[in-house]
């Protein structure tokens, strides 16, 4: 009589990586695809300040494609024998897209506002010191989007409560906030150095790795502002 324990099958260490590398190979082709008509016209236009609000419009489908992202790999399986994750990015993208549209559009208008000001920083007029103020500005900015993407996604929230949390966690947790930051170093660097399509091409591996850094911003959300 054979010894072997059938409930263990798929939750060994091997089963484990089969299941993440399902799991991210499905999430990214399936933000890339909800993200593509965007990510299309953003490699279509031409690199010159003048396009960057059309820039902008083309980043809109991304907020939600993201959103969704982290949803499933938050909901992830890492069991071999019960993995979903086109439904999970689905049910997330349903529950997430207007939330995220709320503070992702005015995070890329603002941003919009900062570059095209860099680009055409030397007809300011302003003294030097005013475009690397601009530049941290910019980078706080995005810091703080990737929080406020954690919590809208993971959590129901009003758009200005979530604001409001995703600046306060900025400060909170340093640690946090450094990972978000060491991430949108890496991602900058590749794409400088390799390809502008390389944010794009690991999105998911790049969302998984936030997720992983914002588990004490989630775990305070839980313990102290949710019922």
């Amino acid at each position: 009589m054979s010894t072997v324990r059938t409930d263990a099958f798929g939750t060994g260490p091997l089963s484990r990586a089969a299941a993440l590398i399902h799991t991210l190979v499905t999430v990214e082709a399936l933000l890339l695809l909800t993200a593509a008509p965007g990510l299309a016209g953003l490699f279509l236009l031409a690199p010159d300040p003048a396009n960057l609000p059309l820039a902008a419009l083309c980043l809109l489908p991304l907020g939600p494609a993201a959103s969704a992202a982290l949803h499933a790999l938050h909901h992830r399986s890492r069991d071999l024998t019960a993995l979903h994750p086109a439904r999970a990015f689905l049910r997330g993208w349903r529950l997430g897209a207007l939330p995220v549209l709320k503070l992702w559009a005015p995070l890329l208008a603002w941003l919009t506002v900062i570059a095209f000001t860099l680009t055409h920083f030397s007809v300011t007029g302003l003294p030097g010191w005013w475009a690397a103020l601009l530049a941290l500005i910019g980078t706080g900015s995005l810091l703080w989007g990737a929080h406020a993407l954690v919590l809208t996604t993971l959590f129901t929230f009003r758009a200005r409560d979530t604001a409001r949390l995703a600046a306060y966690f900025l400060l909170r947790h340093p640690r946090a906030t450094l990972g978000a930051l060491s991430l949108l170093i890496l991602t900058a660097a590749g794409t400088a150095l390799l390809t502008e399509a390389l944010p794009a091409l690991l999105a998911a591996p790049l969302l998984l790795s936030l997720l992983h850094s914002s588990r004490p911003v989630i775990a305070e959300t839980q313990e102290d502002f949710t019922a």
